[in-house]
């Protein structure tokens, strides 16, 4: 099997890079043309078709994504391009070399109301820029003939690049008081987890037949097991960095609610995700988040 990773360097194609090298040959990817010339910046539409091409993957995977929330209300083009345009181009060329296409969403293509976990099938109404741009390019895989399977994740982190975990280490060596958000209720899901699953579906897909593979195409809610709010996952990191002898200057922390720390973009109170759909075509189990936060911890922290 030849598999094609575009984005190698994010926190999600960091992982997979590792997770998907007992499958076959990986040519992993970034922006930047490798010593082959081979270039994955899936903005450069006639790099990636020449690369799709020359390459003549199985299977593509896309961990590349324009994620900074906040800025795409700004720049909302460049989003578009990164998290639409550029998936809806991909998806034809993958299509025309009958490759089979995963990528990743969030759970921002929903409203973010209510306290029930998001299912796949549920109607989409993204709040902000980011949100819609992602269902944009949904949108586009569903509409393209392309063979995919689209994971929605929430809450991401891992040993690589930035995220929740490595600015509440830094801000609690730095500040006593923090205060943190309670009342967004989502699953923090680690980058080896969703890398772990990939390679798994990725294998599982490749041994069944066609009509099979076609079942298994579509929409998948990928998250850790349980459920937690910012500030008692803040806690819990907390309560774990001090278990490992990280010295805090931290004293106190509290919480308040999301209307108490606006941003540009509108934040889903409800990032919960039903992951019954992916465990049951895949056979997978999930672990539970605390024990991918306090793994990733235990490598940062040393």
């Amino acid at each position: 099997m030849k598999i094609l990773l575009l984005g190698k360097n994010g926190q999600v194609g960091w992982e997979l890079q590792r997770a998907l090298q007992p499958l076959g040959e990986v040519i992993a990817l970034d922006r930047h043309a490798n010593a082959r010339g081979l270039c994955g910046d899936i903005a450069n539409f006639e790099a990636i078709t020449q690369l799709i091409q020359q390459v003549q993957p199985d299977v593509v995977v896309n961990a590349t994504a324009y994620t900074a929330v906040d800025k795409a209300e700004s720049e909302v083009e460049q989003a578009d391009l990164i998290n639409h345009l550029a998936v809806k181009h991909l998806a034809e060329q993958c299509q025309a070399v009958s490759a089979l296409l995963i990528h990743y969403s969030t759970d921002y293509v929903f409203s973010g109301e209510g306290v029930t976990a998001w299912q796949e099938q549920d109607a989409t109404a993204p709040q902000n820029v980011y949100g819609q741009t992602k269902r944009a390019g949904e949108l586009a895989l569903e509409q393209s003939a392309v063979k995919f399977i689209n994971f929605r994740t929430c809450w991401v982190y891992g040993t690589h690049g930035q995220n929740f975990i490595k600015t509440m280490l830094r801000l609690a060596q730095a500040k006593e008081e923090l205060n943190i958000i309670a009342d967004q209720i989502g699953v923090p899901t680690g980058a080896a987890l969703i890398a772990d699953v990939t390679a798994q579906a990725i294998r599982y897909y490749s041994l069944q037949d066609m009509d099979q593979q076609k079942y298994l195409c579509g929409h998948y809610h990928l998250a850790a097991s349980g459920e937690t709010s910012w500030y008692e996952y803040a806690q819990f990191i907390f309560d774990v960095a001090r278990q490992k002898g990280l010295v805090l200057k931290l004293q106190q922390v509290r919480p308040i609610a999301t209307t108490a720390y606006p941003t540009p973009a509108k934040r889903p109170l409800n990032s919960r995700l039903n992951t019954n759909k992916l465990q049951q075509k895949f056979h997978l189990h999930l672990s539970h988040w605390q024990q991918g936060v306090e793994q990733v911890l235990g490598e940062i922290i040393v």
